[in-house]
């Protein structure tokens, strides 16, 4: 009798799973775990990040999972510990006598290193590891340019994104809608079987992830089905931030509680009928690809450094006043309302508006005048659906020093922003409430109104609302010198 071990990470589903799939459909007997790892979750504790949504969220479809399979077959269950994976994995394995290990590839470099250790001490047990390509469509070089060069530029990525396509690369991997597969499940021995670790003993606490984002892949479902019903009209709705415009799956797929497959199937599928919606959204989806082969092709991205090396040359506030801009900046105490509205709905959610994040991630950089780094890891602390390939892509885009980046000079201006994607001020007032009495003309910039509107709504500037921390057109003056350093790079490109 064969048996494999399913080690899950950011694969958390019982359906169109690539390692899964495998497992079942090449053994006899199968085992699935997953392990909270410490490496990375010590690193949070230290921070002071006791009440963190995500390890909520990945605690809460653990035992959806768990649920799943005891009901499939009462004997078997999800094997999760709490620990280093290097010792875990390889624990595991030895005492289940599997010939093999079989989990979903990662792409940042960390995760690489760690897969690589655990392959070489498996090795020493004459076990297989095995590992397959699942959260993306084309991973590392499946996508080249003519030349078989990777690409930094997105449009012609995607170009050759979609003339590599085929249906076979959408297809699902059967898993559990195969009956004799539930049969398949192995039965855990007693002395393997331990209760789930719950937060408290991994030092974490019980978040209120639930009332902005059900966990789950029955919590993705529920997300999906709603989407499809709105998906014609995503072009039309997704840069407005007080519509209900996006997907809101964004942390489902980042913990794969949602089949990318199916996602572009579905994409695909509305797109046939001449759906610009489907197709905008289907874009988005590449992108992600784009940036997972971006890291998998330069590493180096993870040690913070620019993917154009000439604009670490940019020098950037520093010193305390440079600390005083991003509390502000943090804390959503800049006064310009639409970036303090994005900033105060990522403090109280775990989420943030895609326009929004690029907003707020270019006033930091090209307003505030700081290093984009420091944004970047807020951003890694804070956000619900992080991850570290589209964060960096995203952070490096706004302060132009990515592949695929905003030109320099091109800067955002926040006022103007926010008259065009929140013109009534629905989304200020919610986040900022103390603008709310404001008119929508005023409510975009407050230290433009009169001072009678500005007595009328009980604002009193500097004191219940501040003033804004820095001049926009004076930032943008001293942008333009600040990136002059790497004027003559960004031409020759």
């Amino acid at each position: 009798m064969t048996r494999a071990l399913v080690w899950l990470r950011r694969d958390l589903r019982l359906y169109d799973h690539a390692a899964l799939s495998t497992a079942l459909s090449s053994y006899d007997e199968v085992f699935l775990t997953f392990i909270f790892d410490k490496t990375i979750l010590d690193p949070l504790l230290k921070k002071g990040l006791r009440k963190d949504r995500r390890v909520d969220f990945i605690w809460q479809s653990l035992e959806e999972i768990n649920h799943e399979l005891k009901s499939k077959s009462p004997s078997s269950g999800l094997m999760v510990r709490h620990g280093d994976p290097q010792v875990e994995i390889i624990t595991l394995a030895k005492s289940l006598g599997v010939d093999a290990v079989l989990t979903n590839r990662d792409y940042e470099p960390s995760a690489i290193a760690r897969d690589h250790a655990v392959e070489e001490a498996l090795k020493l047990l004459n076990i297989s590891f095995m590992s397959f390509k699942d959260q993306v469509i084309f991973e590392k070089r499946e996508v080249l340019t003519q030349q078989g060069n990777t690409f930094s530029v997105f449009t012609p990525f995607k170009n050759a994104w979609f003339k590599r396509l085929t249906p076979d690369d959408l297809a699902p991997y059967p898993c559990f809608n195969i009956p004799s597969h539930s049969e398949k499940l192995g039965k855990i021995p007693k002395t393997l079987r331990h209760d789930m670790p719950s937060l408290e003993s991994m030092g974490f606490d019980k978040t209120d992830i639930d009332t902005f984002v059900r966990p789950g892949m029955s919590g993705a479902s529920q997300l999906y089905e709603d989407f499809l019903g709105r998906m014609d009209q995503y072009q039309a709705t997704r840069n407005f931030p007080s519509i209900k415009g996006p997907s809101y799956l964004s942390t489902h797929s980042r913990f794969g509680t949602i089949s990318i497959r199916a996602l572009a199937r579905e994409s695909f599928r509305i797109m046939s009928s001449g759906s610009l919606g489907a197709s905008t959204w289907l874009n988005e989806l590449v992108w992600r690809d784009f940036y997972f082969m971006i890291l998998s092709n330069h590493p180096r991205l993870a040690n913070g450094v620019s993917f154009k090396p000439s604009y670490d040359q940019i020098i950037w506030e520093s010193g305390d006043h440079a600390q005083k801009l991003f509390a502000s900046w943090c804390t959503g105490q800049t006064g310009y309302p639409l970036v303090d509205a994005a900033m105060r709905q990522l403090n109280a959610t775990g989420y943030m508006h895609n326009r929004l994040r690029m907003v707020a991630a270019c006033f930091l950089v090209k307003d505030l005048g700081i290093d984009w780094r420091w944004g970047e890891s807020y951003f890694t602390d804070q956000l619900n659906d992080f991850d570290f390939a589209a964060n960096n892509g995203g952070w490096q885009w706004a302060s132009s020093s990515g592949c695929d980046a905003q030109p320099y000079f091109r800067i955002f201006n926040p006022i103007t922003q926010s008259e065009k994607f929140d013109k009534d001020g629905k989304f200020i007032r919610k986040y900022c409430p103390e603008l709310s009495l404001l008119s929508n003309k005023s409510i975009h910039a407050p230290w433009l109104a009169g001072a009678i509107e500005l007595e009328s709504a009980e604002i009193r500037l500097d004191d219940n609302y501040p003033l804004p921390i820095v001049d926009h057109a004076q930032a943008r003056l001293n942008t333009l010198q600040r990136f002059s350093v790497v004027k003559s790079s960004d031409s020759n490109e």
